[in-house]
C-alpha cells in the first residue's frame, strides 16, 4: 500500500430526512423536518414500519434508526412522520456522486448516501487534506443545501470510522498514527463491523475497549470468533489493505438477493433463504455456461446496516450444494445475531464452463446434501451434477416453480427476490 495514500469517506447526514426536508421546502412547506422531532418511515403492512432516518430533535427523545415506528411514537407522541421517497433519494444520490466525480474521478460509492474518495491523485491540486475536505463539505452545502461528514485517513476502514465521529457537518481525521489516542479508549461496540454478538463474546473475554482488542491474542480471538475475530483485531490496529475501487471488476458476477417478509432471527430461517438463493444463482451460472471462482454473502440487518463476506474456491464451481454450503459458512462468520431483513449471494470471477479445470480430492469425494442445513453430507459429484442438470431441465420445460425442495415448501411467499 502507498504509505502516502489519503482516503476520504463522505457520508450525508440523515440523508433520507435531509433530502425529503429540502423537497418539502421547495414545494412551499413552512416546516423544516430537520428542525423538529421527525422521522422518515412508512406503512407497517409494506415492511416500512421502522425508522429509516431521524432528525436531531428526534434523537433528543432517544428515537433510534431501525426501531419500529410505534416505539418511536411512544417516546415522542408529537413526532412527525414522512413517507420515504426512494426515487428522490436515488436522484439526489446520483447528483452528489456526479458532483464529487467532478472534483476527483476516483470515487467508490458504497451506498446511496456514502462513498470513498481517493484523495491522493488530487492532493497536489488542493493541498492540505483537512482544508480540502472542508472545501468539499461547504461546496456540497452551498450547492445542494444539506450537510455531510467527511472522515480522512490513510486506511479505508479508519476513514469510515472517522466520518462517524461527532455529527453533523464536520470533518475528522483518523490516521494510523492517531488510533491509540483517538479510538483505543472507545468501547469495542464503536469499532466498524463489531456487532452485538461480537461485543458479547469479547466482553466474556474481558475485552471491553478497542485498545483491549488491539492488544489481544489473535489465536484466542480466532478460537472464539473465527476469521471475523482476526478482522476485528486488524481494524483495531488500523490494518486494512483495501483500495478505493473506482471501476467495476472485469468479471461481471451473477447474483440474487431476497427481502424477507419477516426478519430472520435464527440461522435456520437464514439458511432456508440462502438455499433458495443458491438454487437461483447456480441455475443462472449453468444456464450462462459459467463457473464461479468466488462467492460472497450479503446481510442487511433490520437496522439497515449491511455487511458482506467473500471467499474464493480452489476450483471454479456451479453446483447448488457448493454455493449453498459456502454461503452458509460465510453467513456464520459475519452474522452478529441481529434480525436479518435481506440476504444476498453473488458469484463472481466467472470463467467459461468449457475451460479445463483440475479435479480436486473434494471433486472425487463429491458434493453435499443441501436439504436441511449447512451441515455437510457427502453426495457423489457425478450424481450431484446429474441432479442439477435434471432440475434445470424440468424447470426450463415446466417453469421455475414446477419443482421445489421440500425444505422450501410453503416458504415462497416469505421472500421478495431482486
Amino acid at each position: 500500500m502507498n504509505p502516502t495514500q489519503i482516503i476520504f469517506h463522505i457520508d450525508v447526514n440523515s440523508a433520507f430526512l435531509s433530502w425529503s426536508a429540502l423537497k418539502n421546502l421547495a414545494e412551499g412547506s413552512e416546516v423544516d423536518l430537520r428542525e423538529i422531532p421527525s422521522i422518515i418511515g412508512g406503512d407497517m403492512a409494506k415492511r416500512h414500519g421502522v425508522v429509516l432516518a431521524k432528525s436531531i430533535p428526534a434523537k433528543a427523545y432517544h428515537v433510534t434508526t431501525g426501531e419500529p415506528i410505534v416505539n418511536a411514537l411512544r417516546k415522542c407522541p408529537h413526532l412527525v412522520m414522512e413517507a420515504p421517497d426512494h426515487e428522490l433519494y436515488h436522484r439526489r444520490s446520483r447528483e452528489l456522486m456526479e458532483f464529487l466525480s467532478g472534483i476527483c474521478p476516483d470515487i467508490e460509492q458504497v451506498s446511496v448516501d456514502e462513498c470513498y474518495m481517493d484523495y491522493t491523485p488530487i492532493a497536489n491540486q488542493y493541498g492540505d487534506p483537512v482544508k480540502a475536505a472542508e472545501y468539499i463539505k461547504n461546496c456540497i452545502f452551498d450547492k445542494f443545501g444539506y450537510t455531510v461528514n467527511i472522515g480522512i485517513s490513510d486506511r479505508k476502514v479508519l476513514a469510515k470510522m472517522a466520518s462517524d465521529f461527532r455529527k453533523p457537518n464536520l470533518v475528522h481525521t483518523l490516521y494510523c498514527r492517531e488510533i491509540q489516542q483517538k479510538i483505543w479508549g472507545m468501547p469495542v461496540s464503536s469499532l466498524f463491523m463489531c456487532g452485538h454478538s461480537s461485543v458479547e463474546t469479547l466482553r466474556k473475554l474481558e475485552i471491553l475497549t478497542i485498545g483491549d482488542l488491539a492488544q489481544a491474542d489473535k489465536e484466542i480471538l480466532a478460537a472464539h470468533l473465527k476469521s471475523h475475530g482476526i478482522t476485528l483485531w486488524e481494524y483495531a490496529n488500523g490494518i486494512d489493505d483495501s483500495k478505493v475501487i473506482t471501476e467495476p471488476a472485469e468479471a461481471k458476477g451473477i447474483g440474487n438477493s431476497i427481502t424477507l417478509k419477516e426478519d430472520a432471527a435464527s440461522k435456520e430461517d437464514a439458511y432456508r433463504a440462502l438455499l433458495s438463493l443458491s438454487e437461483s444463482v447456480a441455475g443462472r451460472l449453468r444456464a450462462s455456461g459459467h463457473l464461479a471462482g468466488m462467492v460472497s454473502t450479503e446481510i442487511k440487518y433490520n437496522t439497515f446496516r449491511s455487511v458482506s463476506h467473500q471467499t474464493t474456491f480452489a476450483e471454479p464451481v456451479c453446483t447448488t450444494d457448493t454455493l449453498y454450503r459456502t454461503a452458509c459458512l460465510l453467513f456464520d462468520e459475519i452474522w452478529d445475531g441481529t434480525p436479518v431483513r435481506l440476504l444476498g449471494i453473488r458469484a463472481s470471477k466467472l470463467v467459461s464452463k468449457e475451460e479445463p479445470v483440475q479435479l480436486t480430492l473434494f471433486d472425487l469425494n463429491g458434493g453435499f446434501d443441501t436439504a436441511a442445513s449447512s451441515k455437510a453430507v457427502p453426495v457423489p459429484a457425478a450424481k450431484q451434477r446429474k441432479l442439477d442438470d435434471a432440475l434445470d431441465s424440468i424447470r426450463k420445460k415446466y417453469g421455475s416453480d414446477s419443482i421445489v425442495r421440500g425444505s422450501l415448501l410453503h416458504k415462497k411467499d416469505d421472500y421478495k427476490k431482486h
